[in-house]
C-alpha cells in the first residue's frame, strides 16, 4: 500500500526560517544600513546619545528574538531530516521562506507601525505611504508569492 511521506516539520521549518530571515533583513537593512528607523524611534527619537543607546538596546533585543526564531527553524529542519521527512523542492522551500518573511512583515508592520506606533518604516513626515507600501508589498505581496511558490513547487512523494 502506498503512503505519503509527511513533510509538515520541513514546511514549518521553512516558514520559521523565513520569519527569522525576514526579521534580519528588516533589522540589518532598515535599522542599520539605511537607518530609516530604530525599534522605538517614534517613542524616543534618537536625537541624543542617551536616546540612541536605548534604541540600539531595543534593536539588539529585536535581533536576539529573530535569532532565536531562526535557530528554532534550523532545529525543526534538522528534526524533519532526522525523521526522514521529505525535504521540500527548492521552489517550494523558497516559497516557504517568502511566506514566513511576508507574515513577519505583516504582523510586525501591523503591531509596531500601526497599532503601537513605536516606529514607522521610515521616520519622515509622510510616513503613511511607506507603512502602507510595506504592508502591501512586503507583507501581503510576499505572502501571496510565497504561498503560490509553495503550491506550484509541491510534489507528493509516494513510497511503495
Amino acid at each position: 500500500m502506498a503512503t505519503r511521506v509527511p513533510h509538515k516539520k520541513a514546511q514549518r521549518a521553512g516558514i520559521l526560517l523565513g520569519i527569522g530571515l525576514g526579521g534580519f533583513v528588516d533589522g540589518i537593512v532598515l535599522h542599520q544600513i539605511l537607518q530609516w528607523h530604530n525599534m522605538v524611534s517614534n517613542w524616543l527619537p534618537p536625537t541624543t546619545l542617551a536616546a540612541m543607546h536605548v534604541n540600539m538596546m531595543w534593536d539588539g533585543l529585536f535581533h536576539a528574538v529573530v535569532w532565536v526564531v531562526t535557530l528554532v527553524g534550523v532545529f525543526v529542519l534538522w528534526s524533519a531530516a532526522y525523521h526522514q521527512e521529505r525535504i521540500p523542492l527548492l521552489r517550494e522551500f523558497v516559497g516557504q521562506l517568502l511566506f514566513g518573511w511576508g507574515w513577519f512583515n505583516l504582523v510586525e508592520g501591523l503591531i509596531d507601525h500601526q497599532l503601537l506606533g513605536i516606529h514607522y518604516v521610515r521616520q519622515v513626515a509622510n510616513y503613511t505611504v511607506y507603512n502602507i507600501t510595506f504592508l502591501a508589498i512586503g507583507g501581503v505581496g510576499l505572502i501571496v508569492v510565497g504561498w503560490t511558490l509553495m503550491r506550484t513547487g509541491r510534489r507528493d512523494v509516494i513510497e511503495v
